[in-house]
């Protein structure tokens, strides 16, 4: 699947939202790009895709926060503050083999941690304003290849 520009945060939402509908129980999203990229505006989307209604906001201080209250639960992490120690003694696995869906902000902090298949998404700012930028996605694995060929699917038939 080639990169998408999204013009600004409603842009970033939305095919977060898009890809929201192709998610099931297990799967793994590693979100990369700077401070300020748009990973928790990207998470945001993805929840409202999700049907979750809850005010997302960036677990930084803590580390993980669950939304519970949508389509799957959602599990959003942001790991910048192991890059010390890692997140052996947090249960991780729990999260990743669990019920819902796991998006994992700064995962390169933690990569013992991480399964063997996952979907990457790196979210690079792409010009003057800083809420337009380029989504990238890396599939690892035959399922998230499988469900990047549904959204790339997907995007093509609304013209994106």
């Amino acid at each position: 699947m080639k990169p998408i520009q999204a013009h600004n945060e409603d842009e970033t939402k939305a095919i977060a939202a898009a890809l929201a509908a192709f998610l099931v129980p297990g799967d793994i999203i590693l979100l990369e790009g700077d401070l300020g990229a748009g990973k928790t505006t990207f998470t945001k989307g993805l929840a409202t895709g999700l049907g979750i209604k809850r005010v997302i906001k960036s677990p930084t201080y803590t580390i993980i926060r669950e939304y519970l209250d949508g389509r799957l639960p959602l599990y959003h992490m942001d790991v910048y503050r192991l890059e010390e120690t890692g997140g052996t003694d947090l249960g991780l696995e729990e999260y990743f083999e669990g019920d819902g869906v796991s998006i994992v902000e700064w995962a390169t902090f933690i990569p013992e941690d991480i399964p063997s298949e996952y979907l990457q998404i790196k979210l690079q700012p792409s010009g003057e304003d800083l809420t337009e930028r380029t989504i990238t996605f890396k599939a690892v694995g035959q399922h998230y290849e499988a469900l990047l060929s549904r959204l790339d699917e997907s995007e093509k038939e609304k013209g994106v």
